[in-house]
């Protein structure tokens, strides 16, 4: 894990001018200032490697009617969801996320289109908690008849242990900052007036897979690499100078 340094800017607020009796808004508290208000923005990060995949993963089936086409889905869904289990995922990290059937048409010039069968589509969206295993289970859904894989995307399973992370490192560089400005001032930092966060982003990473065929022979898992992920944290901090 590597903590990455932030850009900030600044603004002085007000110079030293101020009258002694300015007031700064913070917390629903009115604080007194009496030096002068220095208001940096600053932007905080943290990069991780993930430690949970989610794929999208399901079975496409053709049949003469809807019903036959339907039945040889839920067939092989059915052994796909089976063999997820198989691989350690939990009942409760499968969800379904597709159900579908259309009509499969030909088109010729100069005439209606012609129904030649159906085509039924049922996907699940599928948490690994176990990131080294990402290629194990799409492996053991293919085996069991899958043949749609949309895509796999990776994210922190507690994003909020990263944001931490980034907040306390925008907290630091704002506050370096605002010791760089004020020794350039001849001033000294002499207290915090306020703060406030101006949000955090710890966005998951999609993979693209397409959607391919089952192979007639068996392969071995694809190999997965998750990377790292940026969370990004920005923080509004008023420092009072003297």
């Amino acid at each position: 894990m590597q903590v990455m340094k932030a850009a900030a800017a600044f603004a002085v607020l007000a110079a030293a001018a101020v009258p002694p009796a300015a007031e700064a808004q913070t917390a629903g508290q009115v604080v007194l200032a009496e030096g002068t208000l220095l208001s940096i923005s600053a932007d905080g990060k943290s990069e991780a490697r993930p430690d949970m995949a989610t794929i999208n993963l399901g079975v496409t089936t053709e049949g003469q009617t809807a019903a036959a086409a339907m039945a040889e889905n839920a067939r092989r869904m059915t052994a796909l969801n089976a063999a997820l289990r198989r691989a350690g995922i939990a009942e409760r990290d499968i969800q379904t996320s597709n159900v579908s059937v259309y009509p499969q048409q030909q088109y010729v010039e100069g005439q209606q289109p012609r129904i030649t069968g159906y085509q039924a589509n049922n996907s699940v969206t599928v948490k690994v908690r176990n990131i080294n295993n990402t290629g194990r289970v799409i492996d053991a859904a293919v085996g069991a008849g899958g043949n749609t894989v949309n895509g796999v995307s990776f994210s922190h399973a507690d994003p909020d242990a990263q944001l931490d992370i980034a907040r306390r490192d925008a907290i630091a560089e704002a506050r370096r900052r605002a010791e760089l400005y004020a020794s350039a001032l001849g001033l000294r930092v002499n207290r915090i007036v306020s703060v406030s966060e101006g949000g955090g982003y710890s966005p998951p990473m999609p993979v693209a897979v397409e959607r391919f065929a089952m192979a007639d022979q068996a392969a071995p898992p694809p190999p997965i690499s998750p990377g790292e992920i940026e969370t990004r944290v920005s923080v509004n901090v008023t420092f009072e100078l003297r």
